[in-house]
Parts: C-alpha cells; sequence; structure tokens
C-alpha cells in the first residue's frame, strides 16, 4: 500500500493536512478500498474516506494504533468514474464506488507532472478501485461531489474560470401590441389565467436567475477570501521566520507590533472549515478534531488554559460565515475524551469551564502562587484575584478560579469583605494544636509574624 499510494499527512488530533487551497467537500465513514483486477494489491480495511478538490483521503479508524498509513489518492489520477446501476443485487450489498486510477509502470499512481502531460500517460496502465461503504452515510451524494470535483480539476492553479456570462439584456416579450391578441413577434398572447400563469412562472425564471447570479458572485468572493486566508498565513509564516532569524537589532515598539501582527494574521481564519454538509453524521467527530488543532495556539499564549467562551469566540472569528452554536462547541469538546489529543475540558467547582492541555501542571500554578503569597507585603495585605492574574499571566477570572482551587487544597485562606476577595497563605498547618501559642522558629508563620511585626513598627 505505502508503494501504491501517496502518503497523507495527519495532524496530532487525526486531522488529514490539507495542500494549498484545498478544501474538503465531503466524508464517509467504514470505508474499505479494494481492487478488481489487482491481486497484488493490498485493501485498505475501515477508515475515513474524506474528498477534497484535490485528493481522496483515507484515513485509518480511531482505533488504529498509528496513522502512518493515512494514504492519498490524487484526483489528476483518476481517468474515469463509474455510474452507480441499480440492481436487485446491488440492493444485497454495501454501496460501492467505483473508479479508475493511472499506474504508472513503476506500479505507482500516475503523475501528470512527471508523465508526458496527457490523460492517458505513455506506458502507463489502469487499474479499477472500489471504495465499499460499509458504514452509514449518503453514498449517492459523495459520488455527486466527486464527480464536481473532478471535474472542476481545482488542482490546475494556472486555468482561471474568466469566462463571462452573457448579458442578454431582454427578452421582447414584454413589447407587444396593446390591446391586441398578438405579440410583436406574431406569437399569440396569452390571456386569463393562462396568462397569469404564464407570467407568474417568467417572474419566477427571473428570480431564479437573479440568485443565480448572487450566488456566483458570493462564490467569487468565497474564492477571494481563501486567497486572502492563504496570503495571511503566507505573511504570518514569514513574519515568524523573521522574529527567529532576527535575534538583535529590533528595538521593544518594533517587536510589539510583529506580535501584534501575528496575532491579528493567526486569527484570520481556517481555509477548509468542517461543516454539516461536507462531514455529515460525521460532523461533530471531525469538529472536534479540528477544534483541538485550533486551540493549540491560543492555549500557547494563554498559558496552557483558555475560557470556553474565549476559545468559542475566536473559533467562530476563524471560521468566518461557517458559525457553530455554543452546543456543537460543547459537544465537540466533550468527545475528546474519546480521541488522543492533546487538549482537555474541564470544568472548575464552580461551573466555569475551560480548555487546557493536558500537560498543564495545578502544582507548577500552585508553586507560583504561594511565591506570590508568601512576599511580605502579601503575608501583610494578602492577594486578589487581579494581583495572581497579573503573575500568571491571566485574565482576573481565571487567576480566581486558580485561587479558589488552591483554597480547595488547603494552601489559601480566604478573606470577603466589601473590597472583594483577598487571600492569605492558610497558618493552620503549622500550629501545634496541643500548644497553640508555640511559635517555631522555622516555617511560614514564623514568617508571617516578622512580617507583621515589621508593618506595626513602621
Amino acid at each position: 500500500m505505502a508503494d501504491f499510494f501517496s502518503k497523507a499527512e495527519v495532524t496530532s488530533s487525526g486531522r488529514p493536512v490539507l495542500l494549498r487551497s484545498e478544501v474538503e467537500c465531503h466524508l464517509l465513514s467504514s470505508v474499505d478500498i479494494e481492487s478488481e483486477d489487482n491481486h497484488h494489491f493490498y485493501p485498505l480495511k475501515s477508515g475515513l474516506l474524506i474528498l477534497t478538490t484535490h485528493r481522496l483521503l483515507w484515513l485509518p479508524s480511531s482505533s488504529s494504533s498509528s496513522t502512518s498509513s493515512a494514504a492519498a489518492i490524487p484526483l489528476h489520477a483518476i481517468s474515469h468514474i463509474f455510474s452507480t446501476k441499480k440492481s436487485l443485487k446491488s440492493m444485497f450489498h454495501s454501496p460501492r464506488i467505483r473508479f479508475q486510477v493511472l499506474v504508472s509502470p513503476d506500479g505507482r499512481l500516475f503523475d501528470p507532472a512527471s508523465g508526458s502531460g496527457s490523460s492517458s500517460g505513455s506506458g502507463s496502465k489502469s487499474i479499477v478501485l472500489t471504495a465499499v461503504v460499509r458504514g452509514k452515510g449518503d453514498c449517492d451524494g459523495f459520488l455527486g461531489k466527486l464527480w464536481e470535483s473532478w471535474r472542476a480539476r481545482a488542482w490546475e492553479c494556472n486555468e482561471t474560470s474568466g469566462s463571462g456570462s452573457g448579458s442578454g439584456s431582454g427578452t421582447g416579450t414584454s413589447t407587444a401590441t396593446s390591446g391586441g391578441l398578438y405579440s410583436s413577434d406574431g406569437s399569440v398572447r396569452m390571456v386569463g389565467v393562462a396568462g397569469i400563469l404564464r407570467k407568474e412562472q417568467e417572474m419566477w425564471e427571473s428570480t431564479d436567475k437573479s440568485l443565480q447570479d448572487a450566488f456566483q458572485d458570493l462564490n467569487a468572493l468565497m474564492s477571494k477570501a481563501k486567497e486572502m486566508v492563504m496570503l495571511a498565513e503566507k505573511m504570518r509564516q514569514k513574519l515568524l521566520s523573521g522574529s527567529s532569524s532576527q535575534t538583535s537589532g529590533a528595538n521593544d515598539e518594533d517587536m510589539g507590533s510583529k506580535e501584534e501582527m501575528q496575532d491579528w494574521l493567526l486569527s484570520v481564519g481556517i481555509i477548509s472549515p468542517v461543516t454539516k454538509e461536507s462531514a455529515g453524521a460525521l460532523y461533530h467527530q471531525q469538529l472536534s478534531r479540528q477544534l483541538a488543532d485550533f486551540v493549540r495556539t491560543p492555549l500557547q499564549r494563554a498559558g496552557g488554559m483558555i475560557n470556553l467562551i474565549d476559545a468559542y469566540c475566536l473559533f467562530n472569528r476563524a471560521r468566518g460565515t461557517e458559525l457553530i452554536s455554543p452546543d456543537d462547541m460543547l459537544q465537540a469538546c466533550s468527545l475528546w475524551e474519546k480521541f488522543d489529543v492533546p487538549v482537555m475540558l474541564r470544568k472548575f467547582d464552580s461551573g466555569v469551564m475551560v480548555i487546557q492541555n493536558k500537560s498543564h501542571s495545578d502544582e507548577e500554578v500552585f508553586a507560583r502562587i504561594k511565591g506570590l503569597v508568601t512576599k511580605p507585603e502579601a503575608l501583610r495585605s494578602g492577594i486578589s484575584p487581579s494581583d495572581a492574574a497579573i503573575t500568571l499571566g491571566i485574565a482576573p477570572a481565571m487567576a480566581k478560579e486558580h485561587l479558589l482551587t488552591a483554597e480547595s487544597k488547603g494552601l489559601l485562606c480566604r478573606d470577603i469583605s466589601p473590597d472583594g476577595f483577598r487571600f492569605y497563605i492558610n497558618l493552620f498547618p503549622e500550629i501545634d494544636p496541643r500548644d497553640v501559642y508555640l511559635v517555631k522558629d522555622y516555617g511560614i508563620c514564623n514568617t508571617w509574624i516578622k512580617a507583621v511585626s515589621t508593618s506595626g513598627l513602621k
């Protein structure tokens, strides 16, 4: 299989790495790929078949131990797609999609870039592959999308769709002789109920044409939007490479503007967002994997933890017009428990939900909080969530959740006043219940007494 197919790259969450300007079109689950006329072909069993504008991608199921067997069939290697034939026999078999691919003499899929450039390929032969759909899915819809993507030939970047539409400005039927039974072209005018129905039909046809023109303009706008996203990604990569190579000679203002530009370019958008139309029954599963890939960068910038509401806003802004509901977001996050992804959904005791890296350590956060509350000024007056937010580099609401968690672990004590919450280091573990007045010459309790005594002298 590795010698026949091209290898497909997969992210850590199991999502395919798309090529430049490549967009997903349709998905089918539990698909086998077999060959009818090549007995040496090793079949692919029970995987996810993804149709894009450039390729057919086969990804092994999540139960597989490795994703290195992910395979790709470029659409330019397909020479023919067979139509499905409805018969009595097909009713008792799994749905099948048959297509013919060109194979070079060395046994690999034919690549027109390395061959003669013709569709047949000199010295190449063809074999028939069959995609057997074992799971539930819209096989006919997938076949229709395959025909559409194969005929569109989106991989040919040099081909432009600059053909203008005809501008027929008038029909000529409306310039009828007033009051007569005949129109200007000599045809009989329709009167009465038949005339009303015909006029209604003409109005609907005109509306339909206007809608088609509008959606053509919308498709052109969306294609330009994808180009802008690709351009922004290109600029971000250049900025990242420039910042890593120029480690000296740049002042703080230039570095700040570069970081601001990187953050802006990072949130421009996702080139191929997962939609219900393309993913079908696998919508939430694929949305969950794409979300896991997306939140990795915001998590790095937020210190390993981000509020679910903030992640929802960032993700929807990146998806552009393909917005998702809060329920879809929550369901996608809850599926991370079933996948091997580096992120997880966490719910605090107060009900606040966050997304965090699995490598995120609460002990490390508690150690930083302990270092903050044991400072002399904090021993006297305590710390607020805003103070912890500055130290941890996170939002005050998130800092408050960390402080409450540290309190539940016995590290802090809380004081509620009209000014809000103040947190202090917990001194009770160092107090001996048999002699509460005994003060040791070491420990946090002794440090606290010295800090309070110093403030009293002042």
